[in-house]
């Protein structure tokens, strides 16, 4: 268990015979103090430690997990996205991470329909559903890192699928592990006989309920008021109004259950089409009163989305860099606004339902004119205000508070004195930067307070605080829950919700299926009247990337080192828990920590900065990792690597010769060195060689030009490493750049220079201040003082110049990859060449970064028929030689990715990054050429 002193947690020793029975499962077992820190954090503003880690990989082992849990008295908590705000994800017990291996997705029926193992995310499964022109039902904000497991154990819906296509009402089956370890296949024919067999006591129990609440009045009433809205309070009762068989009864009971009745091993959906033809607008009003007032009528006009935003949100929007001028330009006082939004099937019935409500709208008592709009950019800005929100005030708020985003529902016609009166409550406990906004044509509105719990003063106001927006609630027949679950936070008052005989028929169910209170004991239902209150995490300050961080998990699933050892928020999560234990003093726990992060937090970070593409406050790790690299870095290597950088072209060549010599030995012998090497120095200082590596390259050329229209900066890594058949992308981009007319010239001193990332993301600070230099000079000159861009032919180094000109305060240098300005100027001007059939093609996150996939696939269009994107693309994770120092990140990282392109069955195979070209060799063990190489052929 964990010990509370003072807000800090007392990590408990381990437990040997709890240990020895889990490991005797065959699953991964983590116990490190890593391990069971990492693993306690979720988006929610609880904190408990679990004694042991159990990563499962089937469903057969969460049932062994079960029995060995159950032997040791210990309960059972399951983790996966852990998105979940309200405590329904952590445990002091034992924690089953299905985040792993459970992320199967099979599309069946053309679309109609779909399979999903618990660990696969939203995004991941609409990303299948997609070209089928389908989606998923639930669409909640979290889709890029919450999981089908989440989704199910929350009843998920979002913004515009209101109760009728929300999780309840589109999962079709699933296959559930009971408490007991009976595994049941809800879809399965017969399942309802079988369950019978297997489970006696518990369908005779799920009958006897049905039958009580059925022939209960009251309760048949208060049930279906309370689900005629959105509620995920408490267990969904209404399964028995709704259902007859026990298998079904029990099927539904399980979604929103939070973990407390059964695992979910797998869920098949019912879909929904994609409505394309999309108009959206922001409805601006003079005060909440008359934006609440206009919801039935809008509602009537049959806007698909319906999103509420009050004064103080409109004023955090306003401080959004993609706010629309017209935004800007209004002095809230007490204005409200409705993001709008149409979705229909055909242009042409977009077109009737917006001439049908453009009287409406007229009519509407407006604070200025209201503009529908189907202009992609408009309508991105308007999504990112409203997605934006959240986001701007957990970013501003004070070092040390955590961010609490709380849901309620009430009916649509009580909404407008609901919101005014919650904005009472917080100016009457002094809550403020706390906004209102949410799903206005469902009565469900989010808000959000700032709070810190390791003050006894501001805990008493929290409490304060909840009691009077309980009542205000409850006393306008809403629900304390419309999405987020019940979990830790609204437990103690669901009896307050549902009355004396529905929760107990809750308790019921919970003792029939769990009877020995084995699953996530203290989330939904709980008799502590204050255990909202238990286990709250505090936030110690440690540094500016972990002190913005609010633990939503975003970041993980595109993390390459996800799957080997730390995601990003694991990675901030345990510098916080670091700086916990100094304050509580305990400095043999802090010296574990550190001793394990660097290989886990440090050497495995591939510094990609793919986190912060998926990150709500914008944090990229990586610059926490290169940091505390640059403060762990040692004099020697310091050294050696400026000198690295005052002779760079007579180092990138020997680097090459290296290679070319060590690709004429047999592999064994190289190989046999950098692992003598590895063993001296260190695996985070020596690459390890393998024969999947190619001989070196050769000196970059250097072209002169009479008026060029740019600067060509080829990558050093093209010396390092040499190309795939014949010439490199040096030499085929020069001559897509003849072909085309364009004149190019290089830097005359080409050779020395580097982008600088090999000592930038090694935190070798001496050695990158001296490129930054010599680069910056270099460019200006060559560039007449920025007048002329720079072109690279390698992503990672194009962002890597990007970082560098701005480090040197050279921003008036324009640097455009390669890709990116064939695509732009050379493209028009090439003649029609012989494509290849198909070419499957990767992005880099540097290409991310740079927003320039979309230019690779039509640089790709032009040199194949078809192009293959893999939907489960990512980092590969090689990281310049992040891949060398450490093959088993880029095994993990392209794993999923290298089974696309099994799948896919190309022949050719391409990407725009040298370095990210090898790690996808080594992946799938086709040969990946830049992208430019293929299109030079296709053109020659």
């Amino acid at each position: 268990m964990n010990e509370r002193h003072n807000g800090v947690d007392t990590l408990a020793p381990v437990d040997p015979l709890l240990v020895e029975a889990l490991e005797q499962i065959g699953a991964e077992v983590g116990v490190r103090a890593t391990d069971r820190l990492a693993a306690a954090h979720d988006a929610s503003h609880y904190l408990l430690t679990p004694r042991a880690v159990v990563t499962a990989r089937t469903a057969e082992d969460v049932a062994a997990t079960f029995r060995a849990a159950r032997a040791q008295g210990v309960p059972v908590t399951f983790r996966s996205g852990g998105t979940s705000l309200s405590g329904q994800a952590g445990s002091d017990g034992v924690l089953i991470d299905t985040r792993h291996h459970f992320r199967g997705i099979e599309v069946l029926d053309g679309g109609a329909r779909v399979r999903v193992q618990p660990g696969a995310t939203v995004r991941a499964t609409n990303t299948r559903l997609v070209r089928r022109k389908r989606k998923l039902g639930p669409d909640p904000a979290s889709e890029i890192a919450c999981t089908i497991g989440g989704v199910v154990a929350n009843n998920s819906s979002g913004m515009s699928c209101g109760t009728h296509a929300n999780t309840y009402r589109t999962l079709e089956s699933a296959v559930l592990v009971l408490p007991s370890g009976t595994v049941v296949d809800t879809g399965s024919p017969g399942a309802d006989e079988r369950l019978r067999a297997a489970e006696p006591r518990l369908v005779r129990g799920l009958e006897r309920i049905r039958d009580r609440i059925r022939q209960n009045p009251d309760s048949v009433a208060t049930l279906t008021r309370l689900h005629a809205i959105k509620n995920t309070m408490g267990y969904g009762l209404n399964s028995f109004l709704d259902f007859d068989e026990p298998v079904k009864i029990l099927e539904h009971l399980v979604i929103g259950s939070e973990g407390t009745l059964a695992f979910v091993a797998e869920a098949t959906f019912r879909t929904v089409p994609i409505l394309p033809h999309v108009s959206t607008g922001l409805l601006v009003f003079a005060n909440l009163a008359d934006a609440t007032a206009a919801l039935p009528a809008l509602v009537a006009a049959g806007f698909a989305t319906i999103e509420l935003l009050d004064a103080a949100s409109l004023r955090v929007a306003q401080r959004d860099h993609e706010a629309t001028k017209e935004l800007r330009a209004l002095a809230v006082v007490d204005h409200a606004a409705l993001l709008v939004e149409f979705q229909e099937a055909t242009p042409a019935e977009l077109e009737a339902r917006s001439e049908a409500a453009s009287e409406l709208l007229s009519r509407l008592p407006l604070a200025s004119p209201a503009a529908m709009t189907t202009d992609l950019v408009t309508r991105a800005q308007l999504w990112h205000i409203r997605k934006g929100l959240f986001t701007t005030v957990a970013e501003a708020r004070p070092s040390g508070t955590n961010a609490l985003l709380e849901d309620i529902a009430v009916p649509v016609e009580r909404l407008g004195e609901t919101c005014e009166r919650l904005i009472e409550l917080f100016d009457k406990h002094g809550y403020e930067e706390s906004v209102i906004f949410g799903h206005a044509k469902d009565g469900n509105i989010h808000f959000l307070v700032n709070e810190r719990f390791d003050d006894a003063a501001n805990l008493a106001r929290y409490e304060a605080f909840t009691e009077e927006m309980v009542e205000l609630v409850l006393s306008r027949g809403g629900t304390l829950k419309a999405e987020h679950g019940t979990g830790r936070i609204m437990a103690p008052f669901v009896n307050r919700q549902y009355g004396d005989e529905l929760y107990e028929v809750m308790w019921e169910v919970k003792r029939l299926v769990d009877p020995e209170g084995l699953l996530n004991p203290g989330v939904l239902l709980t008799e502590d009247p204050l255990g909202y209150t238990r286990d709250l995490k505090t936030a110690p300050t440690v540094e500016s990337e972990v002190d913005r961080c609010v633990e939503c998990g975003y970041c993980e699933p595109a993390c390459p080192s996800k799957d080997v050892t730390l995601t990003p928020r694991q990675r901030i999560v345990l510098r916080r828990e670091m700086e916990r234990a100094r304050a509580a003093g305990d400095t043999a726990l802090v010296k574990t920590l550190e001793k394990e992060y660097g290989y886990d937090g440090i050497d495995t970070c591939a510094v990609d900065g793919m986190c912060q593409i998926a990150c709500p406050v914008r944090i990229n790790t990586g610059d926490l990792v290169r940091r505390l690299r640059k403060e762990n870095q040692n004099a020697i290597l310091q050294a050696g690597w400026n000198v690295a950088a005052k002779n760079w072209d007579t180092i990138s060549g020997v680097g090459g010769k290296a290679l070319s010599f060590a690709d004429a030995l047999p592999t064994a012998l190289p190989k046999l060195a950098t692992q003598l090497g590895r063993a001296v120095l260190g695996s985070d200082t020596v690459p390890l060689y393998t024969a999947d590596l190619p001989g070196g390259g050769s000196r970059r050329p250097l072209v002169n030009a009479d008026e060029p229209e740019a600067i060509y900066f080829s990558s050093c890594t093209t010396t390092m490493f040499g190309p795939v058949g014949g010439d490199g992308v040096a030499q085929s981009f020069l001559r897509l750049c003849e072909r085309a007319g364009v004149r190019v010239a290089t830097p005359d001193d080409l050779p020395s220079l580097c982008c600088g990332t090999p000592w930038k993301s090694k935190g070798l600070s001496r050695g990158y201040a001296k490129m930054t230099s010599r680069v910056a000079s270099s460019l200006l000159r060559a560039t007449d003082n920025g007048r002329l861009p720079v072109v690279c032919d390698a992503s990672s180094c194009t962002e890597g110049l990007e970082v560098l000109l701005a480090a040197a305060d050279e921003h008036g240098i324009r640097v455009i990859d390669a890709v990116a300005f064939v695509d732009e100027r050379i493209l028009p001007a090439l003649p029609a060449g012989q494509k290849v059939e198909s070419v499957t093609v990767h992005p880099t996150c540097s290409s991310a970064h740079l927003g320039i996939v979309e230019a690779l696939t039509r640089v790709a269009g032009a040199a194949a028929e078809e192009v293959v994107v893999p939907e489960d693309w990512g980092c590969c994770g090689f990281a310049g030689d992040r891949g060398m120092l450490h093959p088993e990140l880029t095994e993990s990282a392209t794993r999923a990715e290298a089974a696309d392109v099994a799948a896919a069955g190309s022949a050719v195979h391409a990407s725009l990054n040298r370095t990210c070209e090898l790690g996808m060799t080594r992946a799938t063990g086709h040969e990946y050429r830049h992208i430019l190489q293929l299109l030079d052929d296709a053109t020659a």
